[in-house]
């Protein structure tokens, strides 16, 4: 008799095996709920034998929108649970948003640094960007090294790099010491190649379609800032 499965696969193959195989309306009732349940099976598996918990190096990077508004998801679960969450920007900063405005009913829970002045393009000032990066990235390291925040926002931190105000060593150092269970999300495009290396999960956002770009629509409030 077949072995229904394979030895090489490991769990994501496995699991995308099966995901083919119940697409299939050639399948009886009987032979979708066996598997189905075999891959409940492996999910149960994979669950059991995970890691109970670890604080994670996340990057949110890409041309697509919706970087930081990710993050801020993940800020607000964090505020849910009763944690105390610091956010960085290091770009943005000319402008009072609506998300600080937000999250000033959560004051006890969470501290808010707008520490640039716009995006590069506006400011036209090389010296005085880097010495507001670095100021960032100081403040930054402040609630990286504190055990009381268990999550640090460095929003826009990818862009900072790219433009070469930071040396990716220096972030890479700072993480470094983080401690064990602190979560920190980096936003922004252009995230180098070491720090994708060393993060624990990367999504990289992609540009579709923007309705500035396709259609000359200007930012909006509620959905840009």
């Amino acid at each position: 008799m077949t072995n229904d499965t394979p030895k090489e696969l490991n769990p994501d193959q496995e699991i995308g095996r099966l995901i083919d195989e119940v697409m299939s309306s050639s399948l009886t009732d009987e032979q979708y709920r066996k598997k189905m349940q075999r891959r409940k099976e492996v999910q149960d598996k994979r669950i059991a034998e995970a890691v109970p918990e670890k604080g994670l190096i996340i990057v949110n990077t890409g041309n697509g929108k919706g970087k930081t508004t990710a993050a801020l998801g993940m800020v607000l679960r964090s505020l849910g649970h009763g944690y105390k969450v610091a956010i960085v920007q290091f770009i943005k900063g000319s402008w009072e948003p609506s998300e600080k405005r937000v999250f000033s009913y959560w004051e006890d829970q969470i501290e808010f640094h707008a520490m640039g002045e716009g995006f590069t393009w506006e400011t036209q000032d090389r010296d005085r960007d880097l010495d507001k990066a670095s100021a960032a990235w100081e403040k930054s390291l402040e609630y990286i090294r504190n055990p009381d925040f268990h999550l640090v926002l460095l929003d826009e931190i990818n862009i900072a790099l790219k433009m070469a105000y930071l040396p990716v060593e220096d972030v890479l150092a700072g993480l470094a010491e983080k401690p064990a269970n602190k979560h920190v999300i980096l936003t922004g495009r252009g995230a180098p190649a070491a720090l994708i290396e060393r993060a624990d999960l990367v999504t990289e956002m992609t540009l579709v379609k923007h309705p500035f770009r396709d259609q000359g629509v200007k930012a909006q409030p509620g959905i840009e800032y």
